[in-house]
C-alpha cells in the first residue's frame, strides 16, 4: 500500500507540474503575442480621411484580389533617422510600391511607382488640418503634402485600382529587417563609394547588413548611370533577394528566427487598422506563402523623361494603362529583363478576331525580374 501511495503522489506531483509547465508556456505565448501585437502602430488618421472620400475612390473589381500600398518613408523623425539629414519635420516617399495579390493568391507582382512621375494630386488634408490645394506635380509630394492618404488617392486617381491596405516603413525599421534575417547577399559588378547614402564596397559578393543594405538600395548617382531606374531595379533585385533569404533560412518554420523577423516587422510597420494586428498581418501572409518565387514578379511602371523636364518622368501610354487594367481586373501578365515589345497586347492580336478583353487577351511583357532570380547569378 505504501508503494502504490507513494506512486499515486508522484504521478499527482508530475501532473501539477506539467500543468505549470503549460501555464507558464501559454503565458508566455500570450506575453509575447501582446508584445508583437502591440509594436505596430495604427493608422487611423489615414482611414478616417480615406472616408471622407470613399465617394470617390474606386470600386474593387475582382473578389479575393488584394491590392497593398508599400511606402518606404524618408522621414528623420524617429528612431535612427534624424542622421540621414534634413529638417525631421518633413517627409516623402523614398520609395513605393503597389503589391498586387492575385485572387487565387497562385502570384504576386509588385509594381515600382517613381517618385519623380508627374501626376495629378487632389486637394489633401495636411497636418496642421489645412488642405493643400490639387496640382500636377511630381508622385512623392503626395506624401510630404497629406502623408498616406494623400499618396493612396494620387496613386487610386493614376491607376483607378482600389488600394486595400496599406504599410509604412522607415529606415530603420528598414535596416531592422535586414539586420533580423542576418543580413542580405547582393553582387556588386563595379565598387562603390557613395558618401551620400554611406556605402563603400569593393566589387564582388557581399553581404549586406541593415546600414549597408539602406545605402544601397538608396544610393544613386553613385552607381550604374545614375539614373533612378537603376535604382528602382536594384531595389526589385534586392527584396528578390530578400525573399528568397526568408525561404532558404527556414525562416517561417523556426521560431528561434521567426521571433527577431516578427518583432523587427511589427516595430517598423505603420499600417491601416486592418492589418494592425498579427492576425491580420498572419491572415495576409498565410495567403501568401504557397506563391512560388517564379511568380512573385517585380516591375516599374512603364514611364520616359517628361517632355518638359528631363529630371521628372512621366507615364508611358497605353502601356502604363494596359498595366493598370491587368492589376485592376487581376489578369495575368509577365516580365522579363530585356526590354519587351511597347506594342499594346491587344494591337498583337489577330486583326480578324473580336477585340480581347483583359482576361483572354495574351498577357503582356513589361521589363522586371521575380523572386526566383537573384542578386547574385
Amino acid at each position: 500500500m505504501g508503494i502504490a501511495r507513494r506512486r499515486r503522489r508522484w504521478l499527482r506531483w508530475t501532473a501539477m507540474g506539467a500543468a505549470g509547465l503549460v501555464l507558464v508556456a501559454g503565458g508566455a505565448g500570450w506575453a509575447v503575442y501582446n508584445k508583437l501585437d502591440g509594436n505596430i502602430t495604427k493608422d487611423t488618421d489615414a482611414a478616417a480621411e480615406l472616408a471622407r472620400y470613399e465617394k470617390e475612390r474606386p470600386t474593387a473589381l475582382v473578389n479575393g484580389a488584394q491590392n497593398i500600398l508599400l511606402v518606404g518613408s524618408d522621414t528623420r523623425a524617429g528612431r535612427g533617422n534624424k542622421k540621414y539629414g534634413r529638417d525631421p519635420g518633413t517627409q516623402r516617399s523614398d520609395t513605393t510600391i503597389l503589391l498586387h495579390l492575385a485572387a487565387d493568391r497562385h502570384s504576386a507582382t509588385a509594381v515600382s511607382i517613381p517618385r519623380d512621375v508627374m501626376v495629378d494630386i487632389p486637394s489633401c488634408r495636411t497636418s496642421d488640418g489645412s488642405r493643400t490645394r490639387a496640382q500636377f506635380a511630381q508622385f512623392n509630394w503626395a506624401f510630404q503634402f497629406g502623408g498616406t492618404a494623400c499618396t493612396i488617392r494620387t496613386v487610386e486617381k493614376m491607376t483607378k485600382i482600389r488600394v486595400d491596405h496599406h504599410m509604412v516603413v522607415d529606415f530603420a525599421g528598414f535596416k531592422d529587417m535586414v539586420e533580423a534575417v542576418d543580413g542580405v547577399q547582393v553582387c556588386l559588378k563595379k565598387p562603390i563609394n557613395d558618401k551620400a547614402a554611406r556605402l563603400k564596397l569593393p566589387a564582388g559578393r557581399h553581404t549586406l547588413n541593415g546600414e549597408q543594405a539602406l545605402g544601397y538600395v538608396r544610393a544613386r548617382k553613385s552607381i550604374g548611370n545614375g539614373s533612378d531606374t537603376e535604382r528602382m531595379d536594384r531595389q526589385q533585385q534586392f527584396l528578390a533577394a530578400l525573399v528568397n533569404k526568408v525561404q532558404s533560412n527556414d525562416v517561417l518554420l523556426n521560431p528561434a528566427k521567426l521571433y527577431p523577423v516578427l518583432d523587427a516587422a511589427t516595430s517598423s510597420l505603420t499600417t491601416d487598422p486592418a492589418l494592425a494586428s498579427l492576425r491580420g498581418l498572419y491572415e495576409l501572409v498565410r495567403g501568401m506563402r504557397n506563391i512560388p518565387t517564379e511568380q512573385v514578379q517585380f516591375l516599374t511602371v512603364p514611364r520616359r523623361s517628361y517632355v518638359y523636364d528631363a529630371n521628372r518622368d512621366e507615364l508611358v501610354e497605353p502601356a502604363a494603362d494596359e498595366l493598370f487594367t491587368r492589376l485592376r481586373t487581376d489578369a495575368p501578365l509577365q516580365v522579363t529583363r530585356k526590354e519587351p515589345d511597347p506594342t499594346p497586347s491587344a494591337e498583337r492580336a489577330d486583326d480578324d478576331s473580336e477585340s480581347p478583353s483583359p482576361t483572354s487577351s495574351p498577357a503582356p511583357t513589361f521589363r522586371g525580374n521575380t523572386a526566383a532570380g537573384t542578386a547574385c547569378e
